[in-house]
Order: C-alpha cells, then structure tokens, then sequence
C-alpha cells in the first residue's frame, strides 16, 4: 500500500516537473488569443494514471506563475487544466480520442473569458474561443494523441 501511494506522488510531481519546463520554456506560444500551449499535450495523461489529475493542476499553476501570468490566469487557467484532467480521467474506459476533448472543451470555454477580463484583450469572446478552441485541438487533440501512442506500448513499464 506504502508504495502504490509513494508511486502516485512521484508520478504527480514528475507530470507537473514537465508541465512547468514545458509551459516556461514554450510560453511565447501559450499565451493571448492565439495560442498552442505545447504543456497541453500532457492532458492526455489521465487516460494511463490519476496521478495526472493532481500534477497537471500543480504544473499548470506553477507554470502559469513562473510565467508572469496573472491572477485570475494563474486560478482559472489551472481550474480549466483540473476539469479537463478530470474529465479525461473519467473517459479512460472509452477511445482515447475521447479523453482529448475535456480539456480541449474547459480550457475552450474558460480562457476566453480570461483573456478579456483579465487581461483585457479586446477581441470578442466567440473569435478568442475559436482561435484558443484550434490551438487546444493542436495541443490536446494531435499533439496529445501522438504522445499517447508513444507512450501506450509502455504503459506497464511507466505507470
């Protein structure tokens, strides 16, 4: 029992230790209306182990941090990660295409709205849901599904 609990953390932290590189390093590329945040692509870990719900929202809220974002980005970006690791954690029984569009859809319809009430940016909603909408199918979506497939012959060995 010990080590099942010592594995989840590990894995909890390895997730948001490459969430927070990858969202740090690519920021210019994940952030404003037109977006593909490369970090995103790790939504798709929840299919393989819960450990990612916790890691995720850690990493992306780190992340969010280091790179500036501001306050409401820094909750409600890591809240739209958390509702999408959820959801994809929930749809790990159904085809993995499935497990991409809960993050895709909350970060689709949360960030938006911080983009112009946080940071004011004056673009209409349903343009910036659009264009955050492409960049997320981009990320979770393709980037996303070309991790899983790497990683699924692997499974056993990592989770």
């Amino acid at each position: 029992m010990k080590n099942k609990k010592v594995m989840f953390v590990t894995q909890a932290a390895m997730i948001a230790a490459i969430y927070v590189v990858l969202g740090v390093v690519f920021a210019a590329f994940g952030s404003k209306a037109i977006q593909v945040r490369l970090a995103d692509a790790l939504t798709i870990l929840p299919l393989f182990t819960g450990a990612a719900i916790p890691g995720l929202f850690v990493g992306c809220f780190l992340s969010n941090v280091l790179a500036g974002g501001i306050l409401p980005d820094v909750i409600f970006g890591s809240l739209a990660t958390l509702i999408g690791a959820f959801g994809t954690y929930n749809l790990r029984k159904a085809h993995p295409v499935l497990g991409t569009l809960p993050p895709i859809l909350s970060n689709t319809i949360i960030i938006p709205f911080v983009l112009r009430y946080g940071y004011g940016d004056p673009l209409p909603i349903p343009y910036m849901m659009l264009t955050v909408g492409i960049g997320e199918v981009i990320s979770c979506g393709v980037l996303g599904m070309i991790l899983f497939m790497v990683l699924k012959p692997m499974k056993s060995r990592i989770f």
